[in-house]
Protein backbone atom coordinates (compact mmCIF):
# COMPACT_ATOMS: atom_id res chain seq x y z
CA UNK A 1 0.00 0.00 0.00
CA UNK A 2 1.32 3.42 -1.20
CA UNK A 3 1.13 6.37 1.34
CA UNK A 4 -0.54 8.13 -1.15
CA UNK A 5 -3.28 5.34 -0.56
CA UNK A 6 -3.65 6.10 3.04
CA UNK A 7 -3.08 9.70 2.53
CA UNK A 8 -6.22 9.78 0.25
CA UNK A 9 -8.23 7.44 3.02
CA UNK A 10 -7.98 9.62 5.84
CA UNK A 11 -8.91 12.45 3.84
CA UNK A 12 -11.77 10.73 2.74
CA UNK A 13 -12.53 9.79 6.21
CA UNK A 14 -11.65 13.06 7.74
CA UNK A 15 -14.43 14.85 5.80
CA UNK A 16 -16.93 12.11 5.63
CA UNK A 17 -16.02 9.00 8.45
CA UNK A 18 -19.72 7.71 8.27
CA UNK A 19 -18.64 7.39 4.32
CA UNK A 20 -15.35 5.87 4.64
CA UNK A 21 -16.14 4.36 8.01
CA UNK A 22 -12.36 3.46 8.18
CA UNK A 23 -9.02 4.98 9.14
CA UNK A 24 -6.82 3.16 6.32
CA UNK A 25 -7.17 0.84 3.73
CA UNK A 26 -8.13 -2.71 4.16
CA UNK A 27 -4.83 -5.35 4.54
CA UNK A 28 -3.60 -8.00 2.49
CA UNK A 29 -4.60 -10.37 4.89
CA UNK A 30 -8.48 -9.41 4.54
CA UNK A 31 -8.05 -9.44 1.23
CA UNK A 32 -6.96 -12.84 1.09
CA UNK A 33 -9.96 -13.80 3.61
CA UNK A 34 -12.64 -11.96 1.17
CA UNK A 35 -11.55 -13.59 -1.79
CA UNK A 36 -10.51 -16.88 -0.67
CA UNK A 37 -14.15 -18.82 -1.85
CA UNK A 38 -13.76 -16.87 -5.39
CA UNK A 39 -12.23 -17.92 -8.33
CA UNK A 40 -12.11 -17.32 -11.74
CA UNK A 41 -15.15 -19.16 -12.42
CA UNK A 42 -16.88 -17.16 -10.64
CA UNK A 43 -16.44 -14.11 -12.69
CA UNK A 44 -17.92 -11.39 -13.18
CA UNK A 45 -17.63 -10.41 -9.91
CA UNK A 46 -19.11 -6.71 -8.41
CA UNK A 47 -17.30 -5.34 -6.23
CA UNK A 48 -19.75 -2.32 -3.60
CA UNK A 49 -17.29 -0.02 -2.00
CA UNK A 50 -13.62 -1.01 -3.29
CA UNK A 51 -11.64 2.16 -2.23
CA UNK A 52 -8.18 1.86 -2.93
CA UNK A 53 -8.49 -1.39 -4.52
CA UNK A 54 -7.03 -3.76 -2.41
CA UNK A 55 -9.54 -6.35 -2.79
CA UNK A 56 -9.95 -5.56 -6.19
CA UNK A 57 -5.70 -6.18 -6.44
CA UNK A 58 -6.23 -9.57 -5.03
CA UNK A 59 -9.06 -10.56 -7.58
CA UNK A 60 -7.15 -9.87 -10.32
CA UNK A 61 -3.79 -12.21 -8.94
CA UNK A 62 -6.31 -14.56 -8.64
CA UNK A 63 -7.04 -14.75 -12.64
CA UNK A 64 -10.25 -12.36 -12.71
CA UNK A 65 -9.89 -10.41 -15.89
CA UNK A 66 -10.43 -6.30 -15.30
CA UNK A 67 -12.92 -6.70 -17.76
CA UNK A 68 -14.81 -8.83 -15.79
CA UNK A 69 -15.15 -6.85 -12.46
CA UNK A 70 -17.78 -3.82 -11.86
CA UNK A 71 -16.17 -1.26 -9.33
CA UNK A 72 -19.00 0.83 -7.47
CA UNK A 73 -17.57 3.61 -5.50
CA UNK A 74 -19.33 6.33 -4.23
CA UNK A 75 -15.87 8.55 -3.67
CA UNK A 76 -14.79 10.34 -7.05
CA UNK A 77 -11.72 10.67 -5.70
CA UNK A 78 -11.49 6.54 -5.19
CA UNK A 79 -13.10 6.04 -8.46
CA UNK A 80 -10.79 8.27 -10.16
CA UNK A 81 -8.08 6.27 -8.62
CA UNK A 82 -9.47 3.18 -9.63
CA UNK A 83 -10.05 4.26 -12.95
CA UNK A 84 -6.29 4.75 -13.09
CA UNK A 85 -5.11 1.84 -11.47
CA UNK A 86 -7.52 -0.72 -12.95
CA UNK A 87 -8.32 0.75 -16.77
CA UNK A 88 -9.97 -2.07 -18.47
CA UNK A 89 -12.81 -2.74 -15.38
CA UNK A 90 -16.11 -1.25 -15.51
CA UNK A 91 -16.24 1.85 -12.56
CA UNK A 92 -19.42 3.32 -11.58
CA UNK A 93 -19.18 6.08 -9.03
CA UNK A 94 -22.26 6.26 -7.44
CA UNK A 95 -23.59 5.53 -3.85
CA UNK A 96 -24.81 1.39 -3.86
CA UNK A 97 -28.19 1.74 -2.89
CA UNK A 98 -28.82 4.04 -6.34
CA UNK A 99 -27.55 1.23 -8.06
CA UNK A 100 -30.45 -0.24 -10.55
CA UNK A 101 -31.16 -3.95 -12.11
CA UNK A 102 -30.67 -4.20 -15.89
CA UNK A 103 -28.74 -0.42 -16.06
CA UNK A 104 -25.71 -0.93 -13.69
CA UNK A 105 -25.26 -4.65 -13.85
CA UNK A 106 -28.05 -7.67 -15.39
CA UNK A 107 -29.84 -9.84 -13.01
CA UNK A 108 -28.41 -13.04 -12.17
CA UNK A 109 -25.46 -12.94 -13.78
CA UNK A 110 -22.58 -11.49 -11.10
CA UNK A 111 -20.78 -14.59 -9.73
CA UNK A 112 -20.04 -13.01 -6.45
CA UNK A 113 -20.54 -9.58 -4.34
CA UNK A 114 -17.38 -8.10 -2.36
CA UNK A 115 -18.32 -5.29 -0.38
CA UNK A 116 -16.44 -2.95 1.65
CA UNK A 117 -19.46 -0.72 2.58
CA UNK A 118 -20.42 0.18 6.23
CA UNK A 119 -23.36 -1.67 6.42
CA UNK A 120 -23.31 -2.36 9.93
CA UNK A 121 -23.78 1.67 10.38
CA UNK A 122 -25.97 2.60 7.72
CA UNK A 123 -29.28 2.64 7.75
CA UNK A 124 -31.85 -0.29 7.56
CA UNK A 125 -33.43 0.76 4.57
CA UNK A 126 -30.06 1.83 2.72
CA UNK A 127 -28.95 -1.99 3.69
CA UNK A 128 -32.29 -3.81 2.62
CA UNK A 129 -32.47 -1.52 -0.97
CA UNK A 130 -28.54 -2.75 -1.56
CA UNK A 131 -29.01 -6.48 -0.71
CA UNK A 132 -31.79 -6.42 -2.39
CA UNK A 133 -29.40 -5.14 -5.57
CA UNK A 134 -27.11 -7.43 -5.09
CA UNK A 135 -29.31 -10.41 -4.70
CA UNK A 136 -30.81 -9.81 -7.83
CA UNK A 137 -27.87 -9.39 -9.37
CA UNK A 138 -25.73 -12.46 -8.14
CA UNK A 139 -26.53 -15.98 -9.85
CA UNK A 140 -28.78 -18.22 -8.16
CA UNK A 141 -25.60 -20.07 -6.13
CA UNK A 142 -23.59 -17.48 -5.69
CA UNK A 143 -22.24 -15.50 -2.17
CA UNK A 144 -22.05 -11.80 -1.02
CA UNK A 145 -18.82 -11.78 1.36
CA UNK A 146 -18.73 -8.65 3.52
CA UNK A 147 -16.19 -7.67 6.60
CA UNK A 148 -16.66 -6.20 9.53
CA UNK A 149 -14.84 -4.65 12.48
CA UNK A 150 -17.34 -6.25 14.96
CA UNK A 151 -18.04 -9.42 16.58
CA UNK A 152 -20.70 -10.46 14.79
CA UNK A 153 -22.60 -10.38 11.02
CA UNK A 154 -22.76 -6.15 10.24
CA UNK A 155 -26.32 -6.89 8.93
CA UNK A 156 -28.53 -7.26 11.58
CA UNK A 157 -30.58 -10.46 11.58
CA UNK A 158 -33.98 -8.60 11.18
CA UNK A 159 -32.71 -7.69 8.00
CA UNK A 160 -30.97 -11.07 6.90
CA UNK A 161 -34.61 -12.57 7.53
CA UNK A 162 -36.37 -10.06 5.55
CA UNK A 163 -34.35 -10.40 2.66
CA UNK A 164 -34.84 -14.40 2.88
CA UNK A 165 -30.75 -14.09 3.71
CA UNK A 166 -28.64 -16.14 6.29
CA UNK A 167 -24.62 -15.49 7.20
CA UNK A 168 -21.59 -17.31 8.08
CA UNK A 169 -18.51 -16.27 8.98
CA UNK A 170 -15.64 -17.68 7.11
CA UNK A 171 -12.09 -15.93 8.54
CA UNK A 172 -10.65 -13.62 10.99
CA UNK A 173 -7.23 -11.33 11.06
CA UNK A 174 -5.83 -9.46 13.34
CA UNK A 175 -3.08 -8.13 10.57
CA UNK A 176 -5.93 -5.24 10.00
CA UNK A 177 -6.40 -1.97 11.34
CA UNK A 178 -8.76 -2.90 13.38
CA UNK A 179 -8.70 -6.26 13.27
CA UNK A 180 -11.91 -7.79 10.74
CA UNK A 181 -13.63 -10.73 10.19
CA UNK A 182 -15.57 -11.49 7.08
CA UNK A 183 -19.19 -12.94 6.91
CA UNK A 184 -20.72 -15.06 3.72
CA UNK A 185 -24.27 -14.33 3.12
CA UNK A 186 -26.28 -16.41 0.74
CA UNK A 187 -30.03 -17.06 0.29
CA UNK A 188 -31.67 -19.57 2.49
Amino acid sequence: MSVRDHVLFLRDWVCDPLQVAAIAPSSLSLAHIMTSEISFCDAPILELGPGTGVFTRRLIQKGIPQENLVLVESSQAFADLLGWRFPKARIICRDASKLIANEHVLPGTVGAVISGLPLAIMPARKVITIMRFAFQSLKSDSFFYQFTYGQRCPIAPAILDRCGLSSTNIGRTFLNIPPASVYRIFRK
